[in-house]
């Protein structure tokens, strides 16, 4: 069974407050905010998924523009439920939780706040300065690399794996093509 970042949120950040008031929850201020690292296009979190989010009684405030490289309107965001706001640091600073697609890094260290959530995928065993800053924060760090179902299978992985599997053909089939001089020029990565 595979399980979106939704679908696990809706488990872990609906905690039931009271075991014998079944219907009632702790809502969570969950932040959204604009990827800065170079290349980055993707938004931690569609409309729809903001829509769910909303649904199950969480105040969800995304950056300006954050969803316009995956082609997402903030005019989506805002009929989904969610607030818009102008800077990163009014996102971070709002925020119980926040969701990102990248881990953080550099200028974004300044607006971690002591027991925020921050769920992302954060490759720390590569990343010194962002363990770092999460240890000397307190921030409680929650990859997706490192969410596990009961059968210890990684659910947040399989989408990248198949996508970097299908992507390993075509950069193979790419690499192999006959080899010219305007070829070796595109393609500096694959001179054999």
């Amino acid at each position: 069974m595979i399980i979106t970042t939704i679908q696990w949120i809706k488990v872990t950040a609906s905690v039931q407050c009271f075991p014998e008031d079944k219907q009632r929850r702790i809502p969570m201020n969950i932040g959204i905010p604009k990827e800065i690292k170079p290349a980055e296009k993707r938004v931690a979190a569609t409309p729809a998924g903001v829509k769910a989010l909303t649904a199950h009684g969480h105040r969800v405030y995304v950056e300006a523009t954050a969803g316009i490289g995956s082609g997402f309107q903030d005019e989506a965001y805002a009929q989904a439920g969610a607030k818009i706001l102008k800077k990163a640091q009014s996102v971070w600073e709002k925020a119980d939780m926040i969701l990102k697609v990248k881990e953080p890094i550099g200028p974004e260290f300044e607006y971690m706040k002591p027991g925020q959530v921050l769920f992302t995928y954060l490759h720390l065993a590569a990343a010194r300065e962002l363990t770092e800053n999460i240890l000397q924060k307190k921030i409680i760090g929650i990859g997706y690399e490192t969410v596990q179902l009961q059968d210890g299978s990684l659910p947040l992985l399989a989408p990248m794996s198949e996508v970097a599997g299908a992507l390993s053909v075509q950069m193979g089939a790419y690499c192999w093509r006959p080899k010219t001089a305007a070829w070796e020029s595109s393609c500096p990565e694959c001179r054999a």
